[in-house]
């Protein structure tokens, strides 16, 4: 068994002393790593052929625009329905309202003609691109999938509120001010390009620092090996739950989404709630850690922090929260822990967490045999996939919000955009391993190894069928991530009861939605066992809607599935080798 290599920033004599950074004793706290590793997807084939599934489709995408283009032709019908759509008559002078309201176009600017017009014929216009681009009968659905997504890539970007001349609001910003607004845009779009080929954070990420703004709950790391920082937090309550939380947060990005300024954290509150806390923060890694795959993020991550707090918490079982991709990969411990007969889980909660990958959503374009093996070769000459690369991707899903709507206030009105604490965490990316990545894109997004059982732990294929504790499973409506409809199909995977919320917001907001704090409404249904299987379109009709934070439901459920109080433990387990390491929020979440 390797030492575990010291962090950035730790103690010069620690790091010296070459020690291992914990002395727990803990068969999970190291992991011998190989210097050339094959990647798992030529250790481990599927052992079933694939399912007919268009994520799957090896068809090049270079073909999508001619099979599209081609099936379109061939199809008088879709022909005269897209006709009849052009020519349905609407008045210029009051245009035909979008079905949704439109955030582009809603300045009383665009109200006056001829901006209504202009406004009412560009949206015309995506709703007949949107029907050309869907429904023509022939196309496979993976390229009828890019071509509709190519198309709204380019009216995103051709939308008249992009552009001086086509856009009232800036024209008359720009008389009132003498032209100054874009002085000052052309500035700002000087110092963005200097801050992304500098690789510092955006203007304004200074007003939120981990430690000081940011991830400040008190705590002390418990833990420390080749890949995880282990949290436990101060209790603030008398007496708490006898069974503590674990938190796995996704190591795409940093973990303080789930701690972010007081009023915003989810650690703080379940704090509040007198529940003992625990949470990973994940390392970024380097070049040095290309061989680190999905089974180390298992075994030093989620089994090292369950073996930990057993230690600290003797006997008790845990409350294990998953968020995204950590829910993920929370969801296969649960399965090998079941699968082993290992009763150290006591429920089981999945925020926008799919462990079903057959329809993964809009992210699903950017994933095919032919992209995932140009990205393996782009990942080998540096041993990761870089922040930057992975930020692009999900900037592409939401164009509108993240790309036109930001360049039209910074480069043509000249302003910057506040940015709070959420928008400071999303800029704040990490680097993800080559084999994890390899390994994550093939083994779940092409291949769903996971929902179809041949995913392998410790050799042998795991099953979620297994998992019998009750799950808390989340979805939020405008997730571009991990669509609902996705997160749902847990419901036919495992057998345990399941409580599925759907939360208004995203894939980030929806989930960081405490009590009192915003707009929010989410419906709630419980599946028992022997119940039908749900359809997600009949749930979300006979789910009841309630006001307010899904957190306040999930804080009765935690407690409902608590046994009872005692006084907190103690922080770390210094005679278990588990001792007090450093102040939260540790080391690791620093590393750039």
């Amino acid at each position: 068994m390797i030492r575990a290599r010291p962090a950035d920033g730790l103690d010069a004599a620690q790091a010296a002393s070459k020690q291992p950074m914990s002395q727990s004793g803990c068969p999970w706290t190291t992991r011998p790593r190989l210097k050339k590793k094959p990647a798992r997807h030529d250790l481990d084939p599927p052992a079933l052929p694939l399912p007919p599934n268009p994520a799957n489709s090896r068809i090049s995408a270079s073909g999508a625009l001619p099979d599209w283009w081609h099936h379109l032709l061939q199809s008088p019908a879709k022909q005269a329905e897209l006709a009849a759509l052009a020519l349905a008559p609407w008045s210029p002078a009051t245009g035909n309202p979008p079905t949704v309201p439109d955030k582009r176009f809603a300045a009383p600017e665009w109200q006056a003609p001829p901006w209504r017009w202009l406004a009412q014929s560009f949206l015309h216009q995506e709703q007949w691109w949107f029907h050309a681009t869907t429904g023509v009968p022939g196309v496979a659905p993976r390229h009828e999938a890019l071509v509709s997504f190519a198309a709204k890539q380019w009216l995103n970007m051709m939308a008249p509120s992009n552009f001086w001349l086509t856009n009232p609001v800036v024209q008359q910003q720009t008389l009132r001010e003498g032209g100054a607004n874009l002085v000052r845009g052309a500035a700002l779009a000087v110092e963005d390009a200097c801050r992304s080929a500098l690789n510092l954070p955006p203007a304004g990420a200074e007003n939120f620092q981990p430690g000081r703004d940011v991830a400040i709950t008190p705590g002390q790391v418990v833990l420390r090996n080749d890949l995880i920082e282990l949290i436990q937090y101060t209790p603030t309550t008398g007496t708490v739950h006898a069974e503590p939380i674990l938190m796995v947060p996704a190591w795409i990005m940093k973990y303080y989404v789930l701690d972010l300024t007081p009023s915003r954290s989810m650690v703080k509150h379940l704090v509040d709630q007198g529940f003992t806390v625990f949470a990973i923060s994940w390392k970024n890694p380097d070049a040095t850690d290309r061989d680190l795959g999905m089974a180390d993020y298992l075994d030093l991550g989620v089994r090292a922090a369950l073996h930990a707090i057993r230690r600290i918490v003797p006997k008790a079982r845990i409350h294990g929260v998953g968020y995204c991709l950590g829910g993920t990969l929370l969801a296969m411990a649960a399965a090998a822990l079941a699968r082993d007969r290992d009763d150290s889980l006591q429920t089981l909660t999945l925020l926008a967490a799919q462990t079903d990958f057959s329809e993964p959503g809009e992210l699903s374009l950017f994933i095919d045999p032919e992209q995932v093996a140009r990205l393996e070769t782009l990942m080998s000459q540096r041993g990761y996939l870089d922040k930057q690369q992975m930020s692009a991707a999900f900037q592409m899903l939401r164009s509108n919000e993240l790309i036109w709507w930001y360049r039209l206030h910074t480069q043509l009105l000249g302003e910057r955009l506040p940015l709070n604490d959420l928008m400071a965490w999303n800029a704040d990316g990490t680097r993800l391993p080559l084999r994890m990545h390899s390994e994550y894109l093939r083994g779940l997004f092409l291949h769903n190894e996971l929902a179809r059982g041949t995913w392998r732990v410790d050799g042998t294929p795991i099953n979620l069928r297994d998992v019998a504790v009750p799950v808390f499973n989340v979805g939020t409506r405008q997730d571009h991530v991990a669509p609902w409809r996705s997160v749902f199909k847990l419901h036919s995977l495992t057998d345990a009861e399941q409580t599925f919320v759907l939360t208004t917001g995203g894939h980030n907001v929806g989930i960081v939605n405490p009590p009192g704090t915003n707009v929010s409404s989410h419906q709630l249904k419980v599946w028992h066992p022997g119940d039908p299987r749900p359809d997600p379109e009949d749930w979300l009709q006979s789910a009841p809607t309630s006001p307010g934070s899904w957190w306040t439901p999930w804080d009765q459920w935690l407690a409902r599935h608590s046994s009872r109080k005692r006084p907190p433990p103690a922080m770390g387990a210094p005679e278990a080798g588990l001792p007090p390491l450093s102040a939260a929020p540790g080391h690791f979440v620093f590393t750039r």
